[in-house]
């Protein structure tokens, strides 16, 4: 994927539409598959790189399969770390509202529990509501910009320890939480990885920021005063002016650049029905500004609940 290619002899310009200023175009009048020329799939990722996040509408020939064969187009597939794939696929965690954790209505960036998190997902819509169940995501380079500079230094010194494990019921708003389940599945190895807080963009040579919902604390800072630094990296991150919002079609497609973005699931569809697919790509461990490495620190096994009697 590092090899460059003229955007404009692949993708006319007239079919990428921005959907906001500061992320996120749809691309029109291209059928996802595996058999994309190469040209096509780098032009694909150059344009996934400038905007962060890129849609596709009208991909319902689409089933796992292809999906996948598309997906892994654009690297090397991986499963979820816990939850694993479903059957049959390499690497595809659906998100059902009907079962527990279907609803990722939190701001997060996917998996950063782990150190080589990914850096690529690829969602497919496949059972949509009539109405509510959009998505929207921001974009961690241009708020690392917006902070003042003291603040970008700052940032630029911090780690952070991310983990799997938090209090689901406190941190989500989901209706139903099936917690035994997330217990069991979610959490059912223990990962704590720390992050720096700005990481180099392998690709583009941007600074992000690494935060979102699996951040536990601050290296080296008391939890009272981590939570406020937090509130207020994140308030950048979350800035309305900083976002995009994707209103679901079935068959639609949207492909986000995980190392550069968070995304929010709004739970705003009541007990109506919603399915989402997601393949996605696995990434490099982040650097800091100043050359170290993510590192994994905790990697366990949680003993079995006991049954009640």
């Amino acid at each position: 994927m590092s090899n460059t290619t003229n955007i404009d002899d692949v993708i006319p310009r007239t079919d990428i539409v921005k959907r906001a200023a500061r992320l996120g175009a749809e691309i029109r009048n291209i059928k996802l598959s595996g058999d994309l020329s190469d040209e096509t799939i780098r032009a694909i990722n150059q344009v996934l790189l400038e905007h962060k996040v890129i849609f596709f509408r009208d991909q319902g020939h689409l089933d796992d399969a292809e999906q996948e064969r598309f997906a892994i187009r654009l690297g090397k597939l991986v499963p979820h770390p816990t939850v694993g794939a479903i059957k049959g696929t390499s690497s595809i965690l659906e998100l059902d509202s009907g079962r527990g954790g279907g609803r990722a209505d939190q701001w997060h960036t996917d998996v950063t529990f782990v150190d080589a998190y990914p850096k690529i997902s690829v969602l497919r819509g496949v059972v949509i509501p009539p109405y509510g169940g959009d998505t929207v995501w921001s974009n961690t380079a241009a708020a690392y910009l917006d902070l003042p500079a003291p603040l970008r230094k700052l940032a630029d010194e911090l780690w952070a320890v991310h983990s799997n494990a938090y209090d689901y019921a406190v941190k989500t708003r989901a209706i139903e939480v099936d917690k035994k389940h997330f217990d069991e599945v979610f959490t059912g190895t223990i990962f704590e990885t720390e992050h720096p807080v700005v990481r180099v963009h392998p690709e583009t040579g941007e600074r992000t920021l690494v935060l979102g919902n699996f951040v536990q604390r601050f290296v080296g800072l008391p939890k009272s005063d981590g939570q406020k630094l937090f509130d207020l990296f994140q308030s950048h991150i979350t800035a309305p002016e900083n976002t995009v919002r994707w209103s679901w079609e079935a068959g639609d497609v949207a492909i986000w650049d995980n190392r550069a973005t968070q995304h929010y699931a709004v739970n705003d569809y009541g007990d109506q029905h919603r399915v989402v697919r997601r393949a996605t790509i696995d990434g490099d461990v982040p650097l800091s500004v100043d050359g170290r490495r993510s590192v994994t620190r905790v990697k366990t096994s949680k003993p079995p609940t006991p049954q009640a009697a």
